[in-house]
């Protein structure tokens, strides 16, 4: 999406990673530490490939020259487990600030808006970031101390002070990186003006000239640059398929041409490129319209203007929130709520405030944008918040994700190369919410409040972090 069982924790994985890590030690004694670098000269480049699953690359027909060349040369993991849910900006920003939407508070691609009366809530995209993110992200970090940050379609962001430099996923024709786009004649500003009316092929080559423009042109501490090809294609098409492949193989030249301005800018002997994905992808074949049955139940009423309803149902992929309007009547129509979606089709199960700490999600004492119960969807079947008469509909070959990040389908790649990388390490399953401790070990800096830890020994000297 554009706007685009339970959860294991992250401690869960501890045994193996600690494993992971004594075998990788014993291997080679050393060689993971991070030669000593004054901060203010290291570069971190964190590229997201939107929707890339770990699966696609044991698949050697993926003609993907680069992430291979990088996963070969530096450290790769066998997958990444995102957060719940498994959707792009909830993911984002666990990426940025190592812990779950229990804390940093982002369940949708945007931020979910209640309005009174009953009407149903809405997802608004292009809100402050000090309103959606509530943890400290390793941009902040950075920022604060003294390092400079740029952003290139990054998610989650828009209006952050700690943000030196940024080409955003909508354009400003007079933002500084574009005036530049356009005295260049990579872009004009009529383009920039119908950015969004564009193909996304078209949008990520302008995403990709202006994270070149901004290592060439500003060299930067860290550099979040997100594509979104894949995400697009995935959902239209269906992960794997032809037109998925095609997709992949874009997505690789794109990573090219950024190693490739990182080595003629001379950057690259201090440069470290992280490639990742947010989540991974799942077929489907049907979708369900779950505020069909709010209506049949008569908890959602048609009238004069906009409907209004007891709750409402806020599909997110695989997952769906659900949400009581009228506090006088949750205590009654939580428990109906609950009989109405259970053993229904498609529904795998339906979970209470009870179960949210164990997915990882935030409760309603401690954020707005919590929900009452979550449902999630069985494999082949996905939540849809288009108009429909029927509660569940076939729909045309395509793919989504936001199902329960313990499922195969839904995990997520991690490759780091460049300096500070050791060669030819393999990793086992990681955190998504290891990658900001790492960025930060290798600035220098710590990430004090982020749940996950720095990968292995991908670090540089502990006496250098503050």
């Amino acid at each position: 999406m554009r706007r685009s069982g339970m959860s294991l924790k992250h401690h869960a994985q501890l045994p193996l990673w600690v494993a992971a890590i004594a075998w990788i030690s014993s291997a080679a004694p050393g060689s993971l530490q991070a030669k000593t670098l004054p901060p203010k000269s290291r570069i971190v480049v964190v590229i997201s490939l939107d929707g890339f699953p770990a699966y696609a690359l044991e698949d050697p027909r993926l003609p993907i020259p680069t992430l291979r060349k990088l996963a070969r040369e530096g450290a790769a993991a066998t997958s990444m487990q995102p957060v719940n849910p498994t959707v792009t900006w909830p993911n984002h920003t666990a990426i940025v600030t190592g812990v779950d939407a229990s804390e940093h508070q982002v369940l949708f691609n945007g931020l979910l808006t209640r309005p009174i009366g009953g009407s149903k809530p809405s997802i608004e995209p292009w809100r402050d970031k000090d309103l959606l993110v509530h943890s400290p992200t390793i941009y902040d970090v950075a920022h604060d101390a003294g390092l400079t940050t740029a952003q290139v379609d990054w998610v989650a962001i828009y209006g952050a002070k700690t943000i030196t430099w940024q080409f955003p996923e909508i354009p400003n024709p007079d933002g500084a990186i574009e005036r530049e786009l356009i005295a260049a004649g990579t872009v004009t500003a009529d383009q920039l003006r119908t950015f969004e009316d564009s193909s996304q092929v078209w949008q990520d080559q302008i995403w990709t000239a202006a994270a070149v423009d901004i290592l060439e042109n500003h060299h930067p501490n860290l550099l979040l640059f997100h594509l979104l090809t894949l995400d697009d294609t995935n959902h239209e098409y269906g992960p794997m398929s032809p037109a998925s492949f095609t997709a992949m193989a874009y997505l690789d030249d794109k990573v090219k041409q950024i190693l490739d301005t990182l080595e003629r800018t001379g950057l690259l002997k201090n440069a470290t490129v992280i490639v990742v994905s947010d989540h991974g992808f799942r077929a489907i074949k049907y979708k369900i319209h779950a505020n069909v049955l709010l209506r049949e139940k008569g908890l959602v009423k048609d009238g004069p203007g906009a409907p209004t309803g007891d709750a409402w149902v806020v599909p997110d992929g695989g997952i769906a929130m659900v949400y009581t309007t009228n506090a006088d009547r949750k205590a009654v129509v939580l428990p109906e709520l609950r009989l109405i979606f259970t053993g229904r089709e498609g529904v795998d199960r339906v979970y209470g405030v009870e179960d949210f700490p164990s997915l990882g999600l935030p409760i309603p004492s401690v954020s707005d944008q919590a929900p009452d119960l979550v449902i999630t969807a069985q494999s082949d079947y996905s939540f849809s918040g288009d108009p429909g008469e029927e509660f569940v509909t076939p729909v045309a070959p395509g793919g989504t994700h936001g199902f329960l990040n313990t499922d195969p389908k839904m995990q997520a790649i991690f490759i780091a190369w460049g300096d500070g990388i050791p060669k030819g390490v393999r990793l086992g399953s990681i955190s998504n919410l290891d990658v900001a401790p790492t960025i930060a070990a290798l600035l220098g800096l710590k990430m004090r409040q982020a749940r996950g830890h720095a990968i292995g020994l991908i670090l540089d000297a502990p006496d250098r972090a503050h």
